[in-house]
């Protein structure tokens, strides 16, 4: 085969051409018939395939991730036990509103018990969140260190959550001092002591209504 067989090439006279021509010519026929081919057809076959590998990754991560969590189940429901348990202690120790006169009365009996003077014990405004409100106690006390520390310990083993907060202890103005064997000086405690109570439903209904308005008026 020369190259002048492809130059003088008589297309009209095709069946006279030399088989080594022939089949150079069929091959050159054949690339560019693949190549309209690949390019016409099997692109968009590719990218469907390319599509179908990534979609079938997602769902291979999706089952793995389902297959963990069945595996898991059993300790995700003991998970969710312990925690509705440990809620449920938890709001056992909120009073609701009709035993918070009750609590404030512990608090106070507390103080008094522990032979504290007390100068000032005044409840608050409550503070409402999402299922329990808070309740400030502006209290001033006088008493022994020893007393007041005991009085303290005595809030915090209440059966109802009570915190003492902004705690400040100062000697008493004229020097008092305390009739005991060892004559401690009389100490002033000024704290807030904050407690909660949890929302009944007719109050957590209207709390929600009015944090829906107040959202709706917020946007207007």
């Amino acid at each position: 085969m020369k190259l002048d067989d492809f130059n003088n090439i008589d297309f009209n006279n095709a069946g006279s051409l030399p088989a080594a021509v022939k089949a150079v010519l069929l091959a050159f026929i054949f690339l560019v018939i693949l190549a309209l081919g690949y390019y016409f057809l099997w692109t968009d076959a590719f990218t469907s395939l390319d599509t179908a590998k990534a979609k079938e990754e997602e769902l291979r991560k999706t089952f793995l991730d389902k297959q963990a969590q069945a595996v898991n189940l059993a300790g995700y429901k003991q998970q969710m036990v312990e925690i509705e348990k440990t809620f449920g202690a938890l709001l056992k120790q909120l009073p609701d509103k009709s035993q918070m006169d009750g609590l404030l009365t512990d608090i106070n009996q507390a103080g008094l018990g522990r032979g504290l003077e007390f100068e000032l014990f005044k409840p608050g405004q409550e503070t409402q969140a999402e299922f329990y409100a808070e309740m400030p106690i502006s209290i001033k006390v006088l008493g022994t260190y020893h007393d007041l520390g005991a009085f303290a310990t005595d809030i915090s083993k209440l059966s109802r959550i009570v915190t003492l907060n902004d705690i400040s202890v100062t000697t008493g103005k004229d020097g008092k001092e305390a009739k005991s064997n060892n004559a401690d000086v009389i100490l002033v405690m000024e704290a807030t002591a904050r407690t909660y109570r949890y929302l009944d439903a007719d109050e957590i209904a209207v709390k929600k209504k009015n944090d829906a308005k107040n959202k709706a008026g917020g946007k207007s």
